[in-house]
């Protein structure tokens, strides 16, 4: 399986931690955005938003972790739109409540997964 991780900033290390799980069961990471420092141009951004609009074009799977920014949720969009296989994580059930969700969160294609980083693990290599 080929896989694309969509998260924000602040889950750098959960990133690397679920990416490092796959690869060790033989998955194949199509971009690892993590490694993506000190960018400070324009032009950085533009690579950088290529290469991860590429990543989920090519992945079979698109595992999104929550909480999520901007590029997330255009990644997740992507992902939908591509019919690509869909696993939305969230720690808390807070993506159930009405006033802390989103409607395409709870689209029939987006596997939810709530819990622990290994029961995500587990669902997405299952």
């Amino acid at each position: 399986m080929k896989f694309y991780i969509a998260s924000g900033l602040q889950n750098k290390e959960i990133v690397r931690d679920v990416a490092n799980q796959l690869k060790e069961k033989g998955h194949i990471h199509t971009y690892d955005w993590t490694k993506n420092e000190h960018i400070s141009t324009i032009e950085e951004l533009r690579e950088i938003g290529q290469k991860e609009k590429d990543a989920v074009l090519e992945a079979d799977t698109v595992i999104v972790l929550l909480p999520g920014g901007k590029g997330t949720h255009i990644e997740l969009g992507l992902a939908l739109g591509q019919e690509k296989r869909i696993y939305l994580y969230s720690a808390t059930s807070d993506i159930n409540q009405p006033h802390a969700t989103s409607t395409f969160y709870h689209l029939p294609e987006v596997e939810k997964v709530i819990g622990s980083i290994e029961e995500l693990v587990n669902r997405v290599i299952s």
